[in-house]
């Protein structure tokens, strides 16, 4: 309920800096703009219900801000968020003076505070004062700013938009200091005529000693308001510390064995701050986003259930059991923990990823391909032609694999791994994978066709293909993570294609393929092989070119009823 406060009352006072510097681009056209402007400002803002809504928004929002400083057990923080924090507690004083001159004036002693007025207070008397002001306004829409994009930058449709977010992020305030110069220009003008001067003393009912002695008074007494607030939060915070550390300290271990202690009552992830520890955030520890999630390990026993907010992300995101977000765990009591996502986890984490990326068991179909004496072929040329040439054939070869909906798992040197039936039955993934090798021996030909100006001897390649059960799902660290499998299939596959050098043809399948594509191989040689690590061997058919096999029948993208059925369960 808090953050909703927090997030709502902020949306309050951005939209309120928003229309106000909107207000001053106005000037750019003329004072008359800038005024006509301001009439609708006030028209909404100094209504009752925009000034309740408005200053209860202003006080609610710092109120919060203390109260989120004082939960803090840390601020060993990020640039942005210590940013954001310091400009957030600055607003409160650079805005003091200002309402009090304006608004205040004018509910107390009737000065018409309209734009002449302003200006003339902040350009022509004490342009200091409109220096403050302009910081003020560019300090609290940058305040706003940060706020906005750490919240939105989780949604999904926010990276399409935040380049033109920002431009007007950037584009507002600009043209808001521009119209205000303007306008100050114009007024300086206007000025200088006494006879103009005097008429608008008199229209403003300029404030005299007393209101300008009420001024201050207030401002003072605002700011002592503020700085011990302030101040009663530090006392709090070192009261708490005393407290706490008397009840005795709690064992956070971290993989590799690092050890840090904290006081009953502080996050993990603010623990993993305070001993330097890297840990993923993205929302800044809000609740919002996930990325800092863990797996418990020993002592998870003693960890309190999760509320009912942590428990909505967590299945937001698909947390198996024992899995809990590193800004929401204060632990008790000594525990070990495991971090689940690099440092460098963007907004894109925080979303669910499909089952398969998790990690799953799958039946699937994987197909190795390698070109055939290519160390032999890149002695004798330059590294720019070698990078040529092995381009031109990954893109022929993958090029194939989406064609026939297989995935793409890597590249590994000069050769390509593709699994098929991933998404689908093993049945067409075998289909398909028989007709990727077909299709792949003719995209090799027409590629030797192609570069045979730049081609020694034509290219040639072994490719083998298993079925087995495998593990599927997203591996890897940092920049180098993707879908990819592992198992005894995949070895085995890889051991098929190495083959085709000892049978010396292109391609070589298991029978389990053929059998399971309802493909009949019989025409090609039949042999058993034996695998490293199996006690059976394997049968295979060995094919001299791919492309001699009889293309086989797909139907891509479709699937039986009975299909449909079996990759559902």
């Amino acid at each position: 309920m808090l953050a909703t406060i927090r997030l709502i009352s902020g949306l309050v006072l951005f939209v309120y800096v928003g229309t106000h510097l909107i207000n001053h681009s106005w000037g750019l056209a003329s004072m008359e703009a800038l005024n006509f402007g301001r009439e609708i400002f006030v028209t909404v803002w100094r209504s009752w219900p925009g000034t309740i809504l408005l200053y209860g928004a202003l006080l609610a929002h710092f109120i919060l801000i203390l109260w989120s400083l004082y939960n803090r057990r840390t601020f060993r923080v990020r640039v942005w968020e210590m940013a954001q924090i310091l400009l957030g507690l600055a607003i409160p004083f650079l805005l003091a003076e200002h309402v009090l001159g304006t608004r205040g004036l004018n509910a107390t002693f009737g000065v018409i505070d309209d734009y002449i007025y302003e200006i003339l207070v902040l350009w022509v008397y004490a342009p200091e004062k409109g220096v403050v002001q302009t910081v003020l306004l560019v300090t609290a829409w940058l305040h706003g700013c940060a706020g906005l994009h750490f919240w939105l930058r989780l949604k999904p449709w926010y990276r399409a938009c935040s380049p033109y977010l920002f431009a007007f992020a950037i584009v507002l305030p600009v043209t808001a200091i521009f119209g205000f110069v303007a306008a100050g220009r114009e007024i300086k003008v206007l000025a200088e005529s006494p006879v103009w001067l005097e008429d608008m003393t008199i229209h403003i009912n300029w404030p005299n000693e007393s209101a300008v002695i009420w001024v201050g008074r207030w401002k003072v007494m605002i700011w002592q308001i503020c700085g011990g607030l302030l101040a009663a939060v530090v006392v709090a915070r070192g009261l708490r510390w005393a407290l706490e550390r008397r009840r005795g300290m709690v064992r956070l271990t971290y993989p590799g064995g690092r050890v840090t202690q904290i006081t009953p009552g502080i996050t993990v992830l603010e623990a993993s701050r305070e001993a330097g520890i890297d840990h993923a955030s993205v929302c800044g520890g809000r609740g919002r986003c996930s990325t800092c999630r863990i797996r418990l390990g020993e002592g998870r026993e003693h960890v309190a259930s999760a509320s009912a907010d942590e428990q909505k992300v967590l299945k937001r995101v698909g947390a198996p059991e024992h899995v809990r977000l590193a800004c929401q765990l204060r632990p008790t009591k000594d525990l070990e923990v495991i971090p689940l996502l690099p440092a460098n986890a963007t907004p894109k984490d925080a979303h669910r990823k499909p089952a398969r990326l998790q990690g799953s068991e799958r039946e699937v179909a994987i197909l190795f391909a390698d070109i055939r004496q290519f160390t032999q072929f890149s002695e004798n040329k330059l590294p720019y032609d070698v990078v040529f040439v092995l381009n031109r054939y990954f893109r022929a070869m993958g090029e194939v694999v989406n064609q026939t909906g297989g995935e793409l798992d890597k590249f590994i040197g000069d050769g390509v791994m593709a699994l098929f039936g991933a998404n689908t039955t093993p049945e067409e993934g075998c289909r398909r994978a028989l007709e990727a090798a077909r299709r792949m021996s003719t995209a090799l030909d027409d590629l030797n066709h192609a570069l045979r100006a730049d081609l020694d001897a034509p290219l040639r390649i072994g490719i083998g293909i298993h079925l087995g059960t495998v593990i599927v799902g997203e591996m890897g660290f940092s920049n180098a993570v993707s879908f990819t499998a592992i198992g005894d299939a995949v070895n085995t596959a890889s051991r098929l294609e190495q083959a085709t050098k000892e049978y010396t043809c292109q391609l070589i399948v298991s029978e389990q393929i053929c059998r399971r594509a309802g493909v009949s191989l019989d025409e090609f040689p039949a042999h058993e092989i034996q695998i490293r690590g199996r006690n059976q061997p394997v049968k295979i058919r060995c094919i001299k070119k791919a492309s001699d096999m009889a293309e086989t029948k797909l139907e891509l993208g479709r699937r039986s009823r009975r299909e449909r059925g079996a990759a559902a369960e």
